[in-house]
């Protein structure tokens, strides 16, 4: 099981952040389900960072079910957005992969998208520097660099009031 550890923050954009360990999927299930029992969570915005591989589509997928989302969770590499209702609750799931020119973000209408009410989720934010609004929360996956295949270390940042609710 995951073990937080909360570190000092040098950036002042960051309010709060912590450190978990997945040493297996199992690890990033629970950290999904435990996330999403958090009320908080339904208003947020999620930023995913890593390489390819990582885990990031991995992670959107547990917290989808988590959430009760059912049947396929289909990755938005080429759609750029996977949209998903359940128990009143919206959730786009955002991959800007493929984008390269952030303007592509404006033109494809999600401006609106991220406007409306619900929790956002988005996968190489990277790629629209400067059109996505500001993550409440923002998780950094690496692969484990201690050789084990499935182990992932990752970095939370809270920006917002709402992603330092989610670290506690």
């Amino acid at each position: 099981m995951f073990q937080p550890v909360l570190l000092p923050s040098d950036d002042t954009a960051i309010l709060g952040n912590r450190v978990v360990e997945w040493p297996d999927e199992a690890s990033c299930a629970a950290f999904a389900s435990l996330l999403a029992s958090q009320p908080t969570l339904q208003h947020c915005y999620l930023e995913l960072h890593g390489p390819l591989g990582a885990g990031k589509t991995t992670f959107v997928r547990h917290l989808l079910r988590a959430l009760g989302v059912q049947g396929r969770i289909k990755s938005p590499t080429y759609t750029v957005m996977e949209p998903y209702s359940v128990a009143g609750l919206n959730i786009s799931h955002f991959d800007f992969y493929r984008f390269s020119d952030p303007r592509e973000w404006a033109d494809a209408g999600l401006r609106e998208v991220f406007a409306a009410p619900g929790l956002k989720l988005a996968e190489w934010p990277d790629q629209v520097v400067g059109m996505l609004p500001l993550a409440d929360l923002s998780l950094h996956i690496q692969p484990d660099q201690a050789g084990k295949a499935e182990g992932r270390l990752v970095r939370l940042e809270a920006h917002t009031a709402h992603g330092l609710a989610l670290l506690r």
